[in-house]
């Protein structure tokens, strides 16, 4: 079969080329017989999990007889007048959504809502096409959710497309929908961010874990996917690569299930170190937005920043992983694509100029959670264990990792204890010491560092 379709933006999707034959062979996989669709569903509806579920919806849609792709969000989420404003905009500068409304008797609300005369829930414009985390990218509309329950309950594929934050208070949720299940579904993680644990030792706990711990899922059956990406722009079909990781069973299925030409998807089994490298680049982006705001966006004042925050990540992966050099390269692609135009960048900007403050919160309205901040936490009280002491090489004793982490001690007074304001992050980059940032590299190198309990591994 080679079907074309216009999609419900307007635009002719590619034709079939395939697709068909990739659903039906992980159909095969997850046993499903004729009649009988397979059941994705995300949940959570930021800015990535939607664009996810667009990009599914938009590739598989079309075989309805096979497929149901399905998105929960919560309900009662108000649009805001300013918001409601700015859509109504958007919908007017593209001819294709504009259309796609009219067509739908859809129209007449976003009118309403920008004279002020109806408020509009954000799972009724994620219905329509807009994400209310990425307002200026209009999405194909998507079958919205928000009953927990009726989402979830015989899912065969589930999306977490949830901040890290709130990843296990939802999924111990799920499990109590899932206790009467026979077969074990498959959940791909997007999140990025990590908790910390002091006991028994001190360690990591990724999202992918908290799915694990809540449900009960084994880990086999838990994958993340992550890469250098900005959710708009691999909507918009910009190329982007991405990596799924975990146990072999399923990810190499997945990943041939969801490469596009635009959109290359490769795997690898080292799912836990990847998945904190996702969340540790968040960090760093912080202190760039801050840095760029500063010095009113000064290329050699970025540069600095970048050869210290590097140096700290390295030092960092160093204690994380046992083969860190292979890391190097997805952990600074991903790093480098966040401080470009990341929603942590842009938070560490607003800080920096005032037009937000710590004591607003890591949620903000129109960009969702700013995952950096609760990393910055989580990675300070780890490195500030002195079961993980290291050798510092000027003093010539025993000191926590993070003494050698000046950016990360530095966010931390920022965000999480308040002691300092944004100013501090420039002079925690006028090292005094002169040290220059290769020498951490070379004192992580040079010193047997990998410290496997810290993700929770004998």
């Amino acid at each position: 079969m080679n079907l074309c379709n216009a999609d419900s933006n307007g635009s002719v999707q590619n034709c079939n080329n395939g697709l068909e034959e990739k659903l039906d062979e992980l159909r095969r996989l997850l046993g499903k017989s004729n009649g009988d669709p397979l059941r994705i569903v995300s949940v959570g509806a930021g800015a990535w999990g939607s664009v996810f579920t667009a990009l599914l919806q938009d590739t598989y849609g079309q075989f309805r007889d096979k497929v149901q792709i399905r998105i929960w969000r919560r309900p009662l989420r108000t649009v805001d007048r300013a918001t409601a404003e700015h859509l109504f905009e958007v919908i007017n500068s593209r001819e294709d959504v504009l259309r796609r409304l009219i067509r739908r008797c859809a129209y007449l609300k976003y009118v309403e809502a920008r004279l002020g005369d109806r408020t509009l829930f954000a799972d009724e414009i994620l219905k329509d096409g807009f994400c209310l985390n990425m307002i200026d990218t209009p999405i194909c509309p998507l079958k919205v959710v928000t009953n927990l329950q009726e989402a979830v309950w015989d899912a065969d594929i589930v999306v977490n497309g949830l901040p890290s934050t709130e990843t296990r208070e939802i999924f111990e949720e799920i499990s109590k929908y899932w206790k009467e299940r026979i077969t074990v579904p498959v959940i791909i993680s997007l999140a990025k961010g990590i908790e910390a644990a002091l006991e028994p030792v001190p360690h990591i706990i990724t999202p992918t874990k908290m799915i694990n711990q809540a449900t009960g899922v084994p880990m086999e059956n838990i994958l993340y996917l992550g890469g250098p990406n900005i959710a708009s722009e691999i909507y918009n079909k910009e190329y982007a690569n991405a990596r799924i990781c975990g146990a072999e069973k399923w990810r190499k299925p997945i990943a041939k299930f969801l490469r596009q030409p635009h959109f290359i998807v490769w795997d690898n089994g080292d799912l836990v170190t990847h998945e904190v490298m996702g969340g540790l680049k968040n960090v760093y982006a912080i202190g760039a937005g801050m840095v760029a705001a500063l010095t009113n966006e000064s290329a050699t004042s970025k540069s600095v920043y970048f050869a210290h925050c590097t140096s700290e990540m390295i030092f960092i992966t160093h204690l994380l992983a046992e083969e860190p050099e292979k890391l190097a390269g997805p952990l600074l692609a991903d790093t480098y694509v966040t401080l470009l135009k990341g929603r942590n960048a842009w938070y560490g900007q607003m800080l920096a100029k005032g037009e937000l403050s710590p004591d607003m919160g890591d949620s903000i309205r129109g960009k969702g959670m700013i995952q950096g901040v609760s990393a910055v936490e989580a990675f300070f009280e780890l490195l500030s264990q002195s079961s993980l002491n290291v050798l510092h090489p000027e003093v010539n004793k025993p000191v926590a990792p993070v003494e050698l982490c000046p950016i990360l001690k530095t966010l931390y007074k920022i965000l999480i204890s308040r002691e300092q304001s944004s100013q501090a992050i420039l002079q925690a980059l006028r090292d005094e010491n002169l040290n220059d940032p290769r020498e951490r590299i070379e004192i992580a190198q040079s010193h047997a560092f990998y410290r496997p309990s810290l993700l929770g591994q004998p």
